[in-house]
């Protein structure tokens, strides 16, 4: 196989290195080339020479090249991956975390819903603007596959900003559902079918069949989740909220209570403000532990005592990007139970210029959404709400529009008065001025 992956974003620790363990591990990818880009450049060495070392101890599978040039990393590309991030994203997220709620906002997160997601997506939507419109114009045939948050904010941005681009969206939320339905089923994973709809990190369980037998497994699903969650209940993944939610709307959303509680009003009431706070703290010392681990490697490497079993694992990583990929190359029309895609007559009772999460099949032709028809009311009534502040969001930050950017964080069920929104948009915009549009 010759083909060209481009991975933007590349002098990540928490990208790079997994991304190529998948693309190594795939023997249909075997003989590619690997680019591997990002602006920062010291970075980009770090992982650029560990991952060579890794390539010759099996025998050159790829070839690997990078740069800090997009024009010449995106020439001839056939897939480009990109998981971007801007400036310090900790230290980011926890001003967007803190300083709405400062001013009054129950949002419970702060980094794909509420006016904290909103100040991300405004940060991180324009480079990526840039990224999709320059890939239009020098591989306009290549196949683009976006990890950076917010997932569905972005995704609208990619959506309004080109035209002839292919792209999806992936989240890695439907894996709490992929470890815990063989539990609750006692059934491998590979004989139980998906089917998921909603909005990225707002998304719900809509079917579940048997394969080996075709039954429906809703009704039992629908009959033991609940006892089966609260046994196993985890403050980070399916807690009280999930519960709440579950109980009123009648359908389960499998993102987790602390991604699923930014978009509602009542999240704050069925959520510890403490473990929202220890999650921003966990996926830190996350972040910074795979750095200092990844430093240490490169240090040993020149001092040429690299481990002999390298860094890279024999199992994949879980996401998707690669699967993906090869399902378009081999036409092989497989399922996919969760990726972000534009509506386009999937849902009806949803806007039709809105990114879906939702189920699909892979195929030379890209990703194909399973149609779903009309949602149940209750749950299509609360994804409006998120659609419709969404869309401002995404026409705020393309148009650079003061006015719509602050109706964007007025409307939001976490705001809620042109005062507050007034406020936070006047902090935010002065401490992260660097980051923003200059809004007008």
């Amino acid at each position: 196989m010759n083909k060209k992956i481009v991975l933007i974003g590349a002098g990540s620790t928490s990208f790079g290195p997994p991304m190529f363990n998948d693309i190594y591990l795939s023997d249909v990818l075997e003989g590619s080339t690997i680019v591997l880009n990002d602006i920062n450049k010291e970075k980009l060495e770090i992982i650029y020479e560990l991952l060579i070392a890794e390539n010759e101890k099996h025998n050159n599978k790829f070839s690997l090249e990078r740069t800090t040039d997009r024009s010449k990393a995106l020439k001839g590309a056939d897939f480009i991956i990109n998981s971007i991030e801007v400036g310090d994203r900790m230290k980011l997220w926890r001003q967007d975390y803190e300083i709405p709620r400062k001013h009054g906002s129950t949002q419970i997160l702060g980094e794909c819903g509420g006016p904290g997601g909103t100040f991300h997506a405004w940060r991180i939507i324009p480079p990526i603007v840039e990224i999709v419109k320059d890939a239009e114009k020098i591989c306009p045939n290549a196949f683009l596959i976006n990890f950076s948050n917010p997932m569905s904010r972005v995704c609208l941005a990619i959506k309004r900003s080109v035209k002839r681009m292919k792209f999806v969206g992936l989240c890695h939320q439907i894996g709490f559902m992929i470890r815990h339905l063989p539990k609750l089923f006692n059934k491998p994973i590979n004989e139980l079918k998906m089917k998921a709809a909603g909005l990225n990190h707002f998304a719900f369980l809509l079917g579940l069949e048997d394969l080996s037998t075709g039954n429906d497994l809703i009704p039992f699903f629908k009959g033991n989740a609940l006892s089966y969650f609260t046994e196993n209940e985890e403050r980070f993944e399916f807690s009280t909220l999930t519960f709440e939610v579950f109980k009123k709307f009648g359908y389960f959303p499998y993102v987790g209570d602390n991604h699923l509680g930014e978009y509602l009003q009542f999240g704050e009431e069925f959520t510890e403000t403490q473990d929202m706070i220890d999650w921003i703290n966990f996926i830190d010392k996350e972040g910074q532990f795979r750095y200092r681990r990844y430093l240490n490697k490169h240090k040993r490497l020149k001092r040429g005592k690299y481990p002999k079993k390298g860094m890279l694992s024999t199992a994949p990583s879980g996401e998707r990007a690669v699967p993906i990929i090869e399902a378009i190359i081999n036409d092989t029309n497989s399922y996919e139970t969760a990726v972000n895609i534009p509506n386009n007559n999937l849902v009806d009772n949803l806007p039709q210029d809105l990114i879906l999460e939702c189920s699909a099949t892979v195929n030379k032709n890209g990703v194909h959404g399973v149609k779903i028809g009309s949602l149940p009311r209750n749950i299509a009534a609360i994804l409006r709400i998120e659609a419709t502040i969404q869309d401002l969001c995404i026409e705020a930050v393309l148009n650079k529009s003061k006015d719509i950017a602050i109706a964007c964080l007025a409307i939001d069920p976490n705001v809620g008065s042109f005062e507050m929104a007034e406020n936070i948009f006047d902090e935010m915009s002065e401490i992260q001025k660097g980051f923003l549009p200059n809004f007008k």
